[in-house]
């Protein structure tokens, strides 16, 4: 089954609460992103944000942990309610270390790639994973456009998957919409992150049932 994750950083930030409501019923999980303002050029939302979600709903909460110091905070978001905590392959220095840290506060763990980062570079760690996050444009905003290349990269890891680790889940972020859904879970995608396809349309539960219908 496709999962659909709405990312809470092209919401209502003044009417978050709304927001989260009108996604609900058809999102699968929520996606939050956190930025430090170093790793990427922009600040979000932290720790305050994703407990006060989880004190209210009860849907999976999806971190993206976009920092240059991820394993500072790993047990923190785990008390706030995180189900799964992403790093970035980029700044952890000690992969399998953070990999472990994750799972034995109950989270599941994803390690997301940026669009430079070659697949292979996961070939040592993917069977310790229970998902990887590839970046389909590069992190910090939302809005972006789709990289055409990422399809290939979602097909490499696919062909990993299969040979490695069966069971290991593919998220993809960034500019995907209706246009090309398809293509990114044709490609092998598992979970489709979408942040303004969702919430800057005029109805963001249609646009989930529209997404889920193509698929």
């Amino acid at each position: 089954m496709i999962k659909i994750a709405p990312s809470i950083l092209a919401a209502d930030f003044l009417n978050l609460e709304e927001s989260i409501n009108a996604v609900l019923a058809d999102a699968d999980m929520l996606h939050i992103d956190v930025m430090d303002g170093h790793f990427v050029p922009n600040i979000s939302i932290g720790l305050p944000i994703v407990k006060a979600i989880n004190s209210k709903y009860s849907i999976p909460l999806d971190v993206h942990l976009m920092i240059s110091n991820p394993d500072q905070y790993i047990d923190d978001f785990a008390k706030a309610g995180s189900d799964c905590l992403t790093v970035h392959y980029e700044v952890c220095n000690h992969l399998n270390r953070s990999v472990d840290h994750i799972k034995s506060m109950g989270m599941k763990a994803f390690v997301s790639l940026n669009p430079h980062t070659p697949i292979h570079c996961l070939r040592d760690i993917v069977e310790y994973l229970d998902g990887v996050l590839i970046m389909s444009v590069n992190p910090g905003f939302g809005g972006q456009r789709f990289i055409d290349s990422s399809l290939r990269r979602i097909q490499e890891l696919h062909e990993m998957k299969k040979t490695i680790n069966p069971s290991l889940s593919i998220a993809v972020d960034g500019g995907i919409n209706t246009d090309n859904v398809n293509e990114v879970v044709q490609a092998g995608a598992t979970i489709i992150i979408a942040g303004s396809a969702i919430f800057k349309s005029e109805d963001p539960a249609k646009e989930i049932k529209k997404m889920k219908g193509l698929l």
